[in-house]
C-alpha cells in the first residue's frame, strides 16, 4: 500500500512546484507591467521635443552632398534632387510620364520637409493635379531622376530642362 503514496506525493509536490512557477511568472508579469508602461509614457514627451522627433513629423529630411556639380539637395534616399524651368512655386508642369522618369519628392499630407546641415533654404509644398503634396524649396518644386542609380550621381543635369537642386 505504500507504493501508491509515493506516486501521489510526488505529484502532489510537482503540482505545488509547478503553482509556485505559475504564481512567480504572474507576479513578475504584473510587476512588469507597471514598469514596461512607465518608461514609454515617460520618453514619449521629451521625444515629441526633440529635433529627431520633429524632422520625422517633418515629412522627409532633405541634406546636401558634394558631387562633380559641386554642392547639390538629395533626397532621403542619398541620391541628387532636380528643379525643373518651367516649374513655379504653385505649380508643376511634369505630369504624365514626366512624373514617371522624374519621381516628385513628395510628403504626407500635413507634413513638409526639413533641411539637413548646410541646407539653409525655405521648404513648403504644392498640391500636384494627382493630389499628392510635392516638396519645393525656395520656391521650386524639387524631383529625383529616373537614371541616378547612386549617391552622386547627376546624370539629369540639362536634361529637358531639369537642373541640380543647389543648397
Amino acid at each position: 500500500m505504500r507504493q501508491p503514496s509515493i506516486p501521489t506525493t510526488a505529484r502532489t509536490i510537482s503540482g505545488l512546484i509547478l503553482v509556485a512557477v505559475l504564481a512567480a511568472a504572474c507576479s513578475s508579469t504584473a510587476t512588469a507591467a507597471p514598469a514596461a508602461s512607465t518608461p514609454p509614457a515617460a520618453s514619449t514627451a521629451p521625444v515629441a521635443s526633440t529635433p529627431p522627433a520633429a524632422s520625422a513629423a517633418a515629412g522627409v529630411l532633405v541634406n546636401m552632398a558634394t558631387t562633380g556639380l559641386g554642392p547639390v539637395l538629395v533626397g532621403p534616399n542619398g541620391l541628387t534632387l532636380y528643379t525643373h524651368a518651367g516649374d513655379s512655386a504653385t505649380a508643376s508642369t511634369c505630369t504624365g510620364a514626366c512624373a514617371t522618369a522624374w519621381p516628385p519628392l513628395a510628403v504626407p499630407t500635413g507634413s513638409n520637409a526639413t533641411g539637413g546641415t548646410g541646407v539653409t533654404g525655405a521648404f513648403a509644398t504644392l498640391t500636384r493635379d494627382d493630389g499628392t503634396l510635392q516638396v519645393t524649396y525656395n520656391g521650386l518644386p524639387l524631383y529625383g531622376w529616373k537614371n541616378d542609380a547612386k549617391a552622386g550621381d547627376t546624370t539629369g543635369q540639362g536634361v529637358n530642362g531639369f537642373s541640380v537642386a543647389k543648397p
